[in-house]
């Protein structure tokens, strides 16, 4: 890894953004009860034909280095909730601290939740270290989505140094269920070049769905996946009422455009509008 300068980022371009919002099914519909937002993070609810779609700002235009964002939902019973963002999140250099995001989420008796947020694409020397908790009820339903592009691709920006980490704990009735662990740090290139982690990807995606019948979808899915022009390699597993998806690509496009059918396959409905 390239050696950075040691001056630590000023304060003055720090962010220390949260949103905390609570939503609870009322008269058939699905409402926002509270929130809490803070540090240039808001939260907006277009309407939706089906349950509740809220739209995650980072009105600051991306992420640098020492940012700490927190970031909690939660669903009441029988609720029906959307998150996504409007664009990609943007890391920047970063020349000491790593930017932090943590995201909570919380899913309660019968509710629904899908987590769409759009690409997160790391810049070169970009750090972040990233955690994601949920805690669902036993018969929640849940689907994850999470884009990664390493380097600025229509830049020509595709040898990149920097620092990753990812942490997800999923936990059903309490129980932990699914953990995924992810580190990469120096030169992403060999790295991402390596057959076992990457096989020459320059973009990564990660779906996880939890819900009564996602074992039942994964011939499927497998099925319809594999066709899709651009994508180097994909994959899908089920157990213990979970489908993952890992899918790898040159570029993002193609993922964007696999996730797009995997969705309308795992929930009967489109992508939020902002997609």
């Amino acid at each position: 890894m390239r050696e950075l300068p040691s001056t630590p980022t000023p304060q003055s371009v720090r962010t220390c953004g949260a949103i905390r919002a609570r939503f609870e099914a009322q008269g058939g519909a699905t409402r926002l009860a509270r929130a809490y937002e803070t540090g240039g993070w808001r939260l907006r609810h277009p309407h939706s034909a089906q349950g509740c779609e809220a739209v995650i700002v980072n009105t600051g235009g991306g992420i640098v280095g020492g940012d700490h964002i927190a970031l909690a939902f939660e669903t009441g019973p029988a609720s029906d909730l959307t998150l996504t963002t409007p664009a990609a999140e943007k890391i920047y250099r970063s020349e000491s601290e790593a930017a932090r995001i943590d995201v909570t989420l919380g899913l309660e008796a019968g509710a629904r939740l899908a987590w769409l947020p759009q690409e997160t694409i790391l810049f070169d020397h970009a750090k972040l270290t990233r955690r994601l908790s949920v805690d669902l009820a036993a018969d929640a339903s849940l689907c994850i989505v999470e884009m990664l592009v390493f380097g600025r691709l229509a830049k020509g920006e595709t040898e990149i140094c920097g620092a990753f980490r990812d942490s997800w704990r999923v936990r059903r009735a309490g129980k932990l269920v699914f953990a995924e662990e992810a580190r990469l740090e120096g030169a992403f290139a060999p790295c991402l070049a390596q057959q076992a982690i990457g096989a020459g990807a320059r973009a990564t995606a990660l779906v996880l769905c939890v819900a009564p019948d996602a074992e039942s979808k994964c011939e499927t899915m497998r099925e319809a996946l594999a066709p899709f022009e651009g994508v180097l390699d994909c994959g899908a597993s089920a157990w213990n009422g979970m489908l993952v998806l890992r899918l790898l690509s040159v570029s993002p496009e193609p993922l964007r455009a696999a996730i797009l059918k995997a969705h309308v396959m795992l929930s009967g409905r489109a992508m939020p509008r902002v997609w």
